[in-house]
């Protein structure tokens, strides 16, 4: 599947007392990143949570690692690329890396996995048939 891209302004919020982004906001960044990516999947957590779309279940991090570059800083553009990887039964591995143009500020690996009253369960079939037909070419 091709990459996902989310733009991302860095606001004054975004930012410590340095004027750097601070550390867990990119986690942040990457958690919308992932969600827009489901949606342009036709993947709405919110509904599917809510039990309106089919059986509910949600996504939850199962396992994150980060690596930090180089900092981000106020008003900067950033774009949130998002990757995915292997999709088992039910988990779904992604690769997304923060990038101001060309230059990658943070990488990071996501394990999220699906549950459904609260325990670890397959995918509901649907959903793991829309991640692995991919995102539309207009996305």
């Amino acid at each position: 599947m091709k990459p996902h891209l989310f733009p991302v302004r860095v606001y004054y919020e975004d930012t410590d007392f340095s004027g750097a982004v601070y550390h867990a906001n990119y986690l942040r960044f990457m958690e919308r990143a992932r969600t827009e990516m489901l949606r342009a999947l036709d993947i709405h957590q919110g509904a599917r949570l809510a039990g309106e779309e089919a059986e509910p279940f949600a996504f939850v991090v199962r396992f994150l690692s980060i690596d930090y570059f180089k900092p981000a800083g106020m008003d900067d553009l950033l774009t949130i690329e998002t990757a995915p990887g292997r999709i088992g039964a039910a988990s779904l591995e992604l690769a997304q890396r923060v990038l101001r143009g060309a230059d990658v500020l943070a990488s990071g690996h996501v394990r999220i996995a699906c549950v459904i009253g609260g325990r670890a369960a397959r995918m509901p079939k649907a959903v793991r048939d829309k991640l692995l037909r991919g995102l539309p070419d207009s996305a």
